[in-house]
Parts: structure tokens; C-alpha cells; sequence
């Protein structure tokens, strides 16, 4: 059974005391997305556990906001990984604003929200700060690579797809 004690990472009040420079530990961050995503391998939780893991997302969830608002901030208007990434902050804004209803299930699927809006963010951050991307739980790395002639291409995140694509194209999109 998972305890308190493996969920990784800074507490939030001690990240809120450093301000937005305070750095990303997204590595554990996804760790911790890891014990909820995907659903159907998310070990059991108990109510203690699930608030300690919620609270850790919804906190972790308000850094990473500001930290892909200040790294898009650096992008020129019309860049578009900019424009998606913000369309994802305001989405994992409207995540944070959104209140779970107090049974057990409605809890659990609002901290699977939280996770995917966390993991979608980590994406955007990691292609806002040109950091190459893994998967929640630790897939294959990638990143901005070239094709044969040598131009540029998109960056990809674990799915193979652009990390933005998850923010736009999908509905019902964290």
C-alpha cells in the first residue's frame, strides 16, 4: 500500500516561499502521476493517501502554471506552441477551480483530471524550455530532432504525438 511518505517532491508552502524560482522537479512530479495514470494500473489509495496526493497535484498544478505562463511569456505572439500551452494553463485553471463532489469516486476522478491537466502541463513546460520529453512513467525519451536533410521537425511527447495535440484536439481534454 502506498504511504505518504513515496509521494515525491517539495511541499507546496515551502515551493510557494521561493516564488516562481523555484525549479521544476518534473521528474518527480510525473513519478507522482504515475500512482494515479493510467487508471487501470493506479495502485489502491487510501482516503489519506488520495488527499495527500490530490493536494500534492493541485499545488504542484499552481507552480507549473506559472512556470509554462513565464516560459511562453519568452515566445513571439504568433508562435503557436505558445499559444497552445497557454490555452493549457487556463485549462488546468479551470481544473483547479473545479470542485469534486465529496464522495470517494467523484474525488478520485477530479485527482485523474488534476493529473492529466499536471502531465499535459509538464509537456508544455518541457517543449517551452526545450528539454527533452518522457513519459508519466518513464518512456521513451524524446525531443526535437531533424529529419534526414536536416530540418527541424516538431517535437513529440510519449505518445508519439505533439505535446500540445493532447490541450486542443481531444475532447474532453484535461
Amino acid at each position: 500500500m502506498l504511504t505518504r511518505s513515496r509521494i515525491r517532491g517539495k511541499s507546496f508552502t515551502r515551493a510557494c516561499s521561493q516564488g516562481s524560482h523555484t525549479p521544476v522537479d518534473v521528474a518527480a512530479i510525473r513519478w507522482n502521476i504515475g500512482l494515479l495514470l493510467p487508471h487501470h494500473q493506479a495502485l489502491p489509495l487510501t482516503d489519506d493517501e488520495l488527499a495527500a496526493l490530490t493536494a500534492f497535484l493541485r499545488t504542484h498544478t499552481q507552480l507549473l502554471i506559472t512556470h509554462v505562463e513565464q516560459a511562453a511569456a519568452k515566445r513571439p505572439p504568433e508562435d503557436v506552441p505558445r499559444y497552445i500551452a497557454l490555452a493549457c494553463t487556463r485549462q488546468a485553471h479551470d481544473r483547479l477551480s473545479a470542485p469534486p463532489a465529496p464522495d470517494r469516486h467523484s474525488l478520485l476522478v477530479h485527482a485523474r483530471r488534476l493529473a492529466r491537466a499536471l502531465a499535459a502541463l509538464c509537456d508544455h513546460h518541457d517543449a517551452l524550455t526545450d528539454v527533452a520529453m518522457s513519459g508519466v512513467a518513464g518512456g521513451a525519451q524524446a525531443g526535437v530532432q531533424g529529419d534526414p536533410a536536416g530540418r527541424p521537425t516538431a517535437p513529440t511527447g510519449p505518445s508519439g504525438q505533439p505535446p500540445t495535440a493532447r490541450c486542443v484536439l481531444r475532447p474532453g481534454c484535461p
